[in-house]
């Protein structure tokens, strides 16, 4: 149930409210909205606060699931907000397939160029994404693109992190307040890994096993090793039950059937851009 805003902790109040400001300022405005709960967040305050003049604009790509793109579909609809979708494929990405450090960058570049022009077309000012204040640490090239054509991101610009996403979600009554934390299916692969559309198909396939299974925060991250090799992230505190009997054979049962020769389990834990560990340090 969808509390009122003025029943927020001070701080967390004043800050939505210069979120709003901010919105209002920005005029005209086209929403990126993947169906996470920062994306969601931010449309719903765009359009509580632009009504028409607001526009929720979904890519529909390969790393991104129909379900994604068909719980953003709905949520515009109950919301009574225009949605638009823009067809993109990252595999006419030079280079992407090649999967180079940058690979986060050129895609973003390229779909944020296409949600650019569909704004000017639409007659949006701006473009703003869902990044937060949380956004900046570790390894992200993507926000270098996005920064590079003027996208702009009010969450971060008022200074919200993640957990206060999540906290004015749920205040809102949004369903996506809970939602696990999402990442394109492209960080499933080792730097230099190529990629494509059989081991995205795989590496989903997968994920779909460990869901069924129970397991909300998951990631299979497929290595070439000598075959193709599965290793599992799920939190730490969750590790012992992928070792339990009847669901460690469903899940080497399972994964194997979809093409994987080793199954492996990351005794570290789910960890947001473990495979950026590799890298260099960047500054």
């Amino acid at each position: 149930m969808a509390g009122s805003v003025s029943e927020l902790p001070r701080a967390l109040g004043e800050k939505y409210a210069r979120l709003e400001e901010r919105v209002v300022a920005l005029g005209p405005l086209g929403v990126a909205l993947s169906g996470g709960v920062d994306s969601v967040l931010l449309a719903r305050v765009a359009h509580d606060v632009l009504g028409a003049q607001a526009t929720a604009i979904t890519a529909r790509h390969r790393t991104m699931t129909a379900s994604d793109v068909a719980e953003a579909a709905a949520f515009c609809a109950e919301l009574g907000m225009r949605h638009v979708i823009v067809d993109f494929d990252e595999f006419d990405v030079p280079g992407y397939v090649d999967n180079p450090p940058e690979r986060c960058y050129l895609c973003k570049h390229a779909l944020f160029e296409r949600m650019l022009a569909r704004c000017a077309r639409l007659g949006l000012a701006h473009l703003a994404d869902g990044s937060n204040a949380s956004d900046g640490a570790g390894y992200r090239p993507g926000l270098k693109a996005l920064a590079e054509l003027g996208v702009v991101s009010p969450l971060n610009d008022v200074g919200i992190v993640k957990a206060e996403v999540r906290e004015l979600a749920r205040h809102l009554g949004l369903a996506a307040w809970n939602k696990p934390a999402a990442a394109c299916l492209a960080t499933r692969f080792p730097y230099g890994q190529r990629i494509t559309e059989e081991r995205l198909a795989r590496v989903a396939a997968a994920e779909r096993v460990l869901a069924e299974l129970g397991f909300s925060q998951l990631r299979v991250r497929s290595h070439e090793a000598a075959g193709e090799l599965a290793r599992i992230e799920v939190p730490a505190e969750q590790i012992g039950l992928l070792v339990e009997g009847e669901v460690r054979e469903r899940l080497v049962s399972s994964l194997r059937e979809l093409g994987f020769d080793y199954v492996t389990l990351d005794l570290q834990g789910m960890r947001s851009g473990s495979m950026d560990e590799v890298l260099p340090a960047r500054g």
